[in-house]
């Protein structure tokens, strides 16, 4: 009977290359007609039992290429970018080179074939993988401007340092405009410049990027963003949207929203509005179908209410739309 190397165990739970193989002991040779080992592809095994997983599916395709890195979808994927509902469960194999290597011809890989900066590139837990910035600019040729303005508005964004361990922005709207100019033959660049005159800063998530461009397709006012009952106070409640001069606060209220200490957190915050005379409109997911055509009512209705108000009308002049 003829006896077969035993696996490394580290090798049994996710995909590796050859190098890694012979590393652990294993040659070409005693990867062959193995009935717990599949040949993924160029250099690549995988146990016949995995269950597929983004990252090491990823890490694997990364160390087999050199010269290479993941990109595309499964790069914003990896880096948790926000992706619309049709991208985000996405298992794409994403494999950008420079022109100076051949063309990617891996089976179930996507390849691309670019020019990219070295600061566009970086190694992350294992991976080479397009920065999150290069990604966005990446995806620009696939992605309709909303979420591309989404997208970007997350990379712009202030970060609390309470919740996410940080307190710096990803990049500005002054680097991405720098690194769009870089590469004016990109597909999608036309797009790309399209969502940056579209993007701002104060944006927390993506349901209240889209609620603000809706706004501005039906002809509202562009709405001041992270609006401070008390500005300069530190302690201030503050609205994610909303109309300082008419006193209308809009919020998006997501998910964590419905737990139970949020909750009494927003009672507290709403409270504080109505009580200095503002009117607190709270919009969810089903508020924002048919491109926000329902919440868009209400905003209208609320700014037509406050321009017949006499108390905050006064001195103001009426939008398109009254």
């Amino acid at each position: 009977m003829k006896n077969f190397t035993p696996i490394p165990p580290q090798l049994t739970v996710a995909p590796f290359t050859l190098d890694e193989a012979e590393v652990a002991g294993l040659k070409r040779s005693h990867l062959r007609n193995r009935t717990k080992i599949d040949g993924v592809s160029r250099g690549v095994y995988r146990p016949s039992d995995w269950n597929f997983d983004l990252s090491a599916a990823a890490r694997a395709l990364s160390a087999a290429t050199p010269g290479a890195w993941i990109s595309h979808v499964t790069a914003a994927r990896l880096h948790g970018s926000c992706l619309p509902p049709w991208l985000s469960d996405s298992n794409e194999l994403h494999l950008s080179k420079p022109r100076h290597l051949p063309s990617v011809r891996r089976k179930g890989v996507i390849g691309h074939t670019v020019v990219a900066s070295e600061d566009e590139i970086e190694f992350v837990r294992g991976i080479w993988i397009s920065t999150r910035s290069r990604t966005w600019l990446d995806l620009a040729r696939r992605l309709p401007v909303p979420d591309l303005v989404c997208m970007g508005d997350e990379l712009i964004r202030t970060p609390r340092l309470e919740f996410e361990e940080r307190d710096t922005p990803f990049t500005t709207l002054e680097a991405l405009r720098k690194m769009v100019d870089r590469h004016k033959n990109l597909q999608g660049v036309v797009r790309a410049r399209e969502a940056l005159d579209l993007m701002r800063v104060g944006a927390d998530s993506a349901p209240e990027s889209l609620l603000r461009l809706a706004m501005l397709d039906a002809g509202i006012p562009e709405p001041e963003l992270q609006v401070q009952l008390r500005p300069g106070d530190p302690f201030s409640p503050s609205a994610d949207l909303g109309f300082r001069d008419r006193r209308v606060a809009i919020q998006y209220d997501g998910g964590h929203h419905l737990e139970q200490e949020q909750i009494f957190s927003d009672r507290r915050r709403d409270k504080a509005f109505e009580a200095a005379g503002w009117t607190v409109l709270k919009f969810g997911k089903d508020d924002l179908a048919d491109h926000s055509s329902s919440a868009i009512g209400k905003i209208k209705r609320a700014l037509r209410s406050a321009w017949q108000d006499p108390a905050v009308s006064s001195g103001l002049r009426p939008y398109g739309f009254l």
